[in-house]
């Protein structure tokens, strides 16, 4: 029984563990080879204290863990993964997210180079294994011994046993014995050195009473060895019970290569899924030209400080994000963006990390260096994503709990049905369908159906600019049906500009033109509302010289007065022009004609007497009605949601093709104008800036971030979009689509695969048929078919975007 200050201090306590921040951390795991060894690890993650959420990865050979560190700790998560018997490794505290994937591609390529060593050594240990036992073949069925209904057995004894007894007669008066025991030699190093990975994970799977996909090799190979072996030690006693002493080093050995060379496929194969991450980390160059103290010198990256002058020359990488301090260049943003043409820069503009500079030089000062720079943003991004689950994954993860048990039973069911239902066949033909159900069995291409193409597809995705953070957003936007577009900054530029000059008078000199800018940009200098900057960066971008107004006053719904030149100068709308009785009259047609193309006239009368009219406009991008028109193809519905007054929305969306206007909606009222088209039952994407659009991102099905340069608000939605425009949500769309149809392609075949191949190999043909499976042909239909389903998904590298 607790005292009441116990209780007290058990109750803050718990209100502390509240409060506490969770962790999130990303370990490396080694020796994961299928589904199963996934699912066991994540399931052992899951159920320790203190883990909120666990997602391990077989694809990038990681584990994201998610945990209240008040519970538990890193290194407590690292040993519980070890103590399952994988490798597990923390992350290096000092190590930036584009030195960890380097480090990560280094690893994937010498696990690689491994497997196709031993590969190679296995299969052809294998063949040559299989070529000294063809006397012994030859010598058991002279004897009339017992056979094996092996179909590659059968295949040499017809074919290859005439050819090496013309070739190499000297094989068949070896005694037998020399034979089995060279075999024997031969075999143990490949099981001992090539195969020593999956005894030792599946002994560490029996310990921690679960099983994988190494649990059927080893269970296959280890079975065909310990026999051959007895075979080899003691064939008296074969013979003295009617069996012959054959030895089956061969197909172990053989068997071993094939899932080798799977492994090998497989391996290669997923280094070319991350072909995009690793494409992303080679953008950072390792030194940069840093001026410090007017002295220039090369440094390496991780020197890089906030505030450096850095130095670009043609054709170099920028290093780092920063601000042009001076001269002006053409940078390729293509890597981030997917913008293929070039982006000119000047004094004051932005530039990021890994972009190309083409052929001026300029100098920048280094604003964001390190982790928070937008390369390594991006990388961080497309890394999690890469590494996050689809929903549909459950499927596979709800087979694979079972699989490798289910097949252990079918492989004893089917040792004995031989054995009791036809016994003619002789035990070692009930002994070799039974290797045959372990070995053909793979959970491997169910683990891999849905990663593989997670991990393309987000890769894919970042080429053209598009940042997806995972597989569940992945899924969701497959179904969506209507795209919800924020007028200003997504189908606009979010900048208004003048777009028209009207002078009252016929006279349309350049110096009149000039003179109707000076004296409107003279007063407009001075006003803080937001088409004022259109009209006073108009003159400038005219090369004006604008003098200072006086007597300006700002007169509430019509405009501003003040004197400018000296001359009197009126400027806003048509109320202000009726209140000090201006003639307008002239270009009263012309104003609304302005005004139905969305367009906001601005008056303008000079000493009591009009002078013209200047049009602005938020100006629709170049690039929106062909994006627009991407997305009626894919067969969305395109909605417009503005704050605007309806007649200047309905003009921007004839000209750029929406179905519907929703006009006049303040900030807070776009979260209920989603609800509403939800609420007909319509799957919703929204496309918004990422700052005062994200709680209607947030209920959106899924929210589409507009972002521009090195400004992206990673946090606000579901994707995001580098470029500043709105070709990226069509392209989104299809990507998803197209994926979820690999996805299904992948577990479709992963499951029909096995459906088939463990009855065949079981002998479900052969009553029938007369057909069954070799071992060493199920060891190489199994390499073939999680091969198949990494190469399946890696077509999505080619999957058409654009129309």
């Amino acid at each position: 029984m607790l005292t009441a200050s116990e209780n007290l201090k058990e109750a803050k306590n718990r209100d502390v563990r509240k409060e506490v921040t969770p962790e999130r951390v990303t370990i490396s795991v080694t020796g994961m080879t299928c589904a199963a060894c996934q699912s066991f690890i994540q399931r052992t993650l899951t159920g320790q204290a203190g883990v909120k959420d666990a997602t391990v990865n077989l694809m990038l050979n990681n584990a994201t863990v998610t945990f209240d560190p008040s519970l538990t700790s890193t290194e407590a998560l690292v040993e519980n993964i070890r103590q399952t018997g994988y490798g597990a490794e923390a992350p290096l505290l000092d190590e930036s997210v584009l030195e960890e994937q380097e480090r990560n591609d280094e690893e994937q390529l010498r696990e690689y180079k491994q497997l196709r060593l031993k590969a190679i050594v296995s299969l052809t240990a294998g063949l040559v294994a299989m070529v000294l036992s063809m006397p012994l073949m030859s010598m058991s069925r002279a004897g009339g011994m017992e056979q094996m209904h092996d179909p590659l057995m059968s295949w040499n004894m017809r074919v290859l046993d005439p050819i090496l007894r013309t070739l190499m007669p000297w094989m068949y008066v070896v005694s037998d014995n020399a034979i089995r025991w060279s075999l024997f030699g031969l075999s143990l190093v490949i099981v001992v050195w090539a195969g020593r990975r999956f005894y030792t994970k599946a002994w560490s799977a029996l310990l921690h009473k679960t099983a994988d996909m190494n649990t059927l090799v080893a269970l296959g190979t280890g079975a065909a060895f310990l026999y051959s072996t007895a075979s080899t030690i003691a064939p008296g006693f074969f013979l003295a019970h009617g069996i012959a002493p054959d030895v089956y080093y061969e197909a172990g050995m053989l068997i071993i290569g094939l899932v080798l060379v799977g492994n090998t496929l497989e391996s290669r194969a997923k280094g070319q899924t991350v072909n995009a991450l690793r494409k992303l980390v080679q953008l950072q160059p390792k030194t940069a030209t840093v001026i410090r103290d007017g002295v220039e010198s090369k440094l390496p990256i991780e020197s890089l400080q906030n505030g450096d002058l850095i130095l670009v020359r043609p054709g170099e990488r920028v290093p780092t994000d920063g601000e042009v301090i001076s001269g002006r260049s053409s940078v390729d943003e293509s890597m981030l963006t997917g913008e293929s043409l070039p982006v000119e820069k000047n004094a004051r503009d932005r530039v990021m990390g890994g972009t190309l500079n083409q052929h001026g030089s300029f100098q920048y000062r280094a604003t964001t260096v390190g982790a928070g720079s937008t390369l390594a943003q991006i990388v961080r991004l497309l890394r999690d994503a890469q590494g996050s689950r689809a929903p549909i994954q459950r499927i596979a993860d709800r087979i694979s709990a079972i699989f490798v048990p289910s097949v252990l039973a079918i492989a004893i069911v089917t040792f004995f049905a031989w054995h009791i239902f036809s016994p003619g066949a002789g035990i070692m033909q009930a002994f070799a369908a039974a290797v045959t159900v372990l070995v053909i069995a793979c959970p491997c291409a169910m683990g891999l159906a849905v990663p593989t193409a997670v991990m393309v597809a987000t890769g894919r995705g970042a080429t053209f600019g598009i940042l997806i953070k995972g597989g569940e957003a992945l899924q969701r936007m497959e179904k969506i049906d209507t795209v919800i577009l924020d007028k200003t900054g997504t189908i606009t530029a979010g900048r208004p500009q003048v777009t028209d000059l009207l002078l009252a008078e016929s006279d349309s000199a350049r110096e009149s033109e000039d003179n109707l800018i000076l004296h409107a940009a003279s007063l407009e200098r001075a006003s803080e509302h937001p088409l004022a900057e259109a009209v006073t960066r108009y003159a400038q971008e005219r090369g004006l010289s604008v003098p200072i107004a006086t007597d300006f006053e700002s007169m509430s719904g019509l405009g501003i007065v003040g004197i400018a030149n000296e001359n009197a100068v009126l400027i806003g709308n048509l109320s202000l022009m009726q209140k000090y009785s201006i003639a307008y009259d002239t270009l009263h047609a012309a104003s609304k004609r302005l005004a139905e193309e969305g367009k906001t006239p601005l008056w303008i009368a000079i000493n009591g007497k009009l002078a013209g009219i200047i049009a602005v406009a938020d100006t629709v991008k170049p690039t929106s009605t062909g994006a627009i028109r991407q997305m009626h193809a894919e067969g969305l519905r395109v909605v417009m949601l503005t704050g605007d007054n309806e007649r200047t929305a309905k003009a921007i969306a004839r000209a750029v093709g929406v179905d519907e206007v929703i006009a006049g909606v303040l900030p807070s009222g776009k979260v209920d104008a989603v609800k509403r088209i939800q609420q007909e039952g319509r799957i919703v994407a929204m496309v918004g800036d990422g700052v005062n659009d994200a709680p209607a991102l947030a209920q959106a099905d899924v929210g589409l971030t507009m972002a521009s340069g090195s400004d992206i608000a990673m946090e606000a939605g579901d994707v995001t979009l580098m470029r500043s425009d709105l070709t990226g949500v069509a392209m989104a769309i299809a990507l998803s689509r197209g994926t979820m149809r690999v996805m299904r392609q992948n577990l479709f075949w992963a499951f029909l695969y096995n459906v088939i191949g463990i009855p065949v190999a079981a002998g479900a043909l052969y009553p029938a048929f007369g057909l069954l499976l070799s071992p060493v042909l199920a060891s190489a239909a199994m390499a073939f078919s999680s091969f198949s389903v990494v190469t399946n998904s890696l077509r999505l590298r080619r999957l058409k975007l654009t129309s």
